[in-house]
């Protein structure tokens, strides 16, 4: 189902009247559908071997009061008389095929139905929506926000709140409701006891807390909320122009900075229509992928210290720290980068990279079999591990998880290979996967991805380049120091590009990277001006956080601890 004249014959057949506009574009294929017809498509898109879309990879709350009504709108608009939209990214794990699904939302009856019943992802992503943009969920079982707090009056990321305007909360939201009482008539339920585990705590690293309902250790009711980080990401850019944003996508996934960077810069790309050189490509795949083992490593070393075993902290983290050495070199900061740049990279590889490269690299895989000599048969690590916090592939996919925790549970899914970008169909590598989708497969895949990210980077090395390392575009790239001294055209570009802003034609798009947890997605809108109308991250760690109930009741607190750990949760990526 992969021409775009059948997908909207079908819709049409499916619809009538109710599909409001088709736009058939690759990876940007989008119908828009009137709100009564949302749910009734869904159950068909979801279920319909013609479409099979199994997974909802993000959803998005738009506030359309500043965006341009004058009919030059690059058709994302649709309707001056429309305040709101829901915009759904669809995707199927068997075909790789994606579908954007856009539902008009008026201001004065802001509610669509809830798909929570189709997917189980759409339960957080519901609650954001109504949180920050306040969009209704008719039929969502627990529309409370998730990230501002109770006593938040007004929705943030509408467009006429004050990006400055903080609210404090006075009293702790106790999370009863959603927990809700032991019944009293049954003694042994009557003694069961609320526990709060985090956001305090070291296991819980000072932004997640877990409200449960323990029988004795075991966790026979889970409820958690993020919110403790609350780093506004996405009102933030609103303010900031195109590359100024580069630096706020460090600090969503903090301990891979650089595919942050990547992800981003990538999306604009494709909404500019460039195409990026060949040195920078291979370039930003090295990176990546030294990323990825970064960090793995952080996630294994973390991981095994939470349940208990120190020394493999330091055989990972003592190499972990020596490739920092190399990236700090590079760009001159350890932690959050701000290396890539819309059409290119801020500079070339100084001299000598390439060698200290594979000098640090080198110790990888004697650091990955250390750790998995001591593990691999160890008693104590199979009962830690071994069947807990696990999903199936199936309900992995129901609630979104992607990268190495869906392959863990022996989805094979990774867009390196599925929707291959950068070139990455030219590299020699495996598909890592587990079997049992547990705590045990999570920590091993992790750690034998880190030797696939090697196998690739010894190619990309030997492929690498010679060439430019930015497009040839002064609207987009900033000119060199020497023409800034040394020409009034030179200067001048610099100052426009920086009070103004690159300015990409108006529009939208969804781009994504297989990034070290997982598909990281950046759906940006532009109206045509200098900074970014909307730019909503699709996270793979919030959509993993939101099903870790699921993940450890029936089992110990002690499991529960091993659990979030192996799924590496960071939190820059929920308190966007």
């Amino acid at each position: 189902m992969n021409a775009a004249v059948q997908v909207e014959t079908v819709l049409k057949e499916w619809l009538g009247n109710d599909l409001l506009d088709y736009r058939g574009e690759g990876h940007e294929e989008t119908v828009t559908v009137s709100r009564e017809s949302l749910h009734a498509l869904f159950t068909r898109l979801k279920n319909d071997p013609l479409f099979d879309l199994d997974v909802l990879m993000d959803l998005a709350g738009i506030d359309l009061l500043e965006f341009p009504k004058d009919g030059k709108d690059g058709g994302v608009r649709g309707s001056s008389k429309e305040r709101f939209r829901v915009v759904y990214h669809l995707y199927s794990s068997k075909t790789s095929q994606r579908l954007r699904v856009k539902v008009p939302v008026s201001e004065l009856d802001p509610v669509v139905s809830s798909v929570i019943d189709l997917y189980s992802a759409a339960d957080w992503m519901e609650r954001e929506a109504f949180d920050l943009m306040g969009i209704k969920f008719e039929g969502h079982p627990n529309l409370k926000r998730v990230l501002t707090h109770k006593d938040f009056v007004g929705h943030a990321l509408r467009k006429d709140y004050p990006a400055k305007q903080g609210q404090w909360l006075l009293e702790l939201d106790d999370m009863m409701d959603e927990l809700g009482e032991a019944p009293d008539d049954d003694d042994h339920l009557s003694e069961m006891v609320p526990m709060n585990i985090g956001p305090s705590h070291p296991a819980t690293h000072g932004t997640f807390r877990i409200l449960c309902r323990l029988d004795g250790e075991t966790v026979v009711k889970a409820v958690h909320e993020a919110g403790y980080l609350h780093r506004g990401f996405e009102k933030s850019v609103e303010r900031s122009t195109y590359t100024q944003v580069v630096s706020y996508t460090d600090r969503l996934n903090y301990c891979s900075a650089l595919m942050n960077n990547v992800g981003y810069c990538k999306t604009v790309e494709s909404l500019l229509g460039v195409e990026i050189p060949d040195r920078t490509r291979i370039i930003r795949v090295i990176l990546s992928e030294v990323s990825r083992i970064m960090d793995h490593f952080v996630c294994c070393g973390a991981c095994l210290v939470d349940i208990g075993a120190l020394t493999n902290f330091w055989y990972l983290f003592n190499v972990r720290e020596k490739i920092y050495e190399v990236i700090e070199g590079l760009t001159g900061h350890r932690l959050t980068n701000t290396f890539v740049r819309i059409g290119g990279l801020c500079h070339d590889l100084q001299d000598g990279f390439v060698e200290d490269l594979k000098a640090v690299l080198a110790d990888v895989p004697k650091a990955v079999d250390d750790v998995r000599g001591l593990i691999a048969k160890n008693q104590i690590f199979a009962d830690r591990t071994v069947g807990v916090g696990r999903i199936s592939g199936e309900d992995a996919l129901n609630w979104g998880f992607t990268g190495p925790c869906l392959r863990a549970s022996g989805v094979n899914v990774d867009l390196r290979k599925d929707d291959p970008y950068y070139g990455y169909e030219e590299f020699d590598f495996d598909i890592v996967l587990g079997a049992n989708g547990d705590t045990h497969d999570r920590i091993m895949v992790r750690l034998e991805e880190c030797l696939q990210s090697l196998r690739i980077i010894d190619q990309a090395l030997k492929v690498l380049p010679d060439g430019p390392i930015n497009i040839e575009d002064p609207s987009i790239v900033l000119p060199k120091k020497d023409e800034v001294y040394g020409s009034i055209e030179g200067l001048m570009n610099h100052f426009v590009l920086v009070y103004d802003g690159i300015k990409p034609p108006v529009g939208e798009r969804y781009d994504f990277t297989e990034a070290a947890n997982g598909e990281l997605g950046f759906y940006v809108m532009s109206d045509g001006e200098g900074r970014p109308y909307r730019v909503k991250v699709r996270p793979p760690c919030f959509l993993l956080y939101s099903a870790l109930p699921a993940l450890v009741e029936g089992g110990m607190i002690a499991d529960m601890v091993a659990t979030l750990s192996s799924l590496n949760i960071i939190a820059g990526e929920l308190d966007r």
